[in-house]
């Protein structure tokens, strides 16, 4: 196996009240409605497994899910950490933050995701199998973008990559 990864970074200034989009990110029925990719996330407490549709990476298919531990500093910061069960191997698995602040015209709000998996590739097709991922990771990004604001019933101010 050999494992690759995709980053994806993003902050905007959102025209909503932090607390409103705290809601929505702290939310495991919402989330995958808004998230492209994800079919569904299973919350106990600050553990979540998030299930993801079926993707195929140069002719590999993942149908995956993956344990996270949620770390909340209430209405501010959500750190998400890869943490399989003792004694599971997951293939796929994502760490990364949402950070939320209060600025003039609504929330700042910054996101960085890395998703990696596992697969039963060489080394040698890390340049297409990262380029991929790479794209995927960014659409992603965009599409929940786009689907957070339609959801709050608001536009953004501002958006940096």
């Amino acid at each position: 196996m050999t494992r690759f990864s995709a980053t994806n970074e993003s902050e905007a200034v959102v025209a909503a009240e932090r607390s409103e989009i705290w809601r929505v990110l702290t939310d495991p029925v919402v989330l995958p409605k808004l998230t492209p990719l994800l079919r569904r996330i299973d919350a106990d407490g600050d553990i979540w497994v998030w299930h993801l549709i079926r993707m195929s990476v140069l002719g590999v298919g993942i149908s995956s899910s993956f344990t996270e531990r949620m770390i909340f500093d209430e209405g501010r910061r959500i750190d998400y950490n890869h943490e399989p069960p003792k004694g599971q191997t997951e293939r796929t698995g994502a760490d990364g933050t949402y950070e939320l602040s209060d600025v003039s015209g609504g929330t700042h709000l910054k996101i960085s995701l890395t998703l990696h998996v596992d697969l039963p590739l060489s080394r040698a097709a890390r340049p297409a199998v990262s380029a991929a991922m790479n794209r995927t990771v960014a659409h992603t990004g965009d599409r929940f973008s786009a689907n957070l604001l339609r959801h709050l019933g608001v536009s953004q101010t501002s958006r940096r990559r």
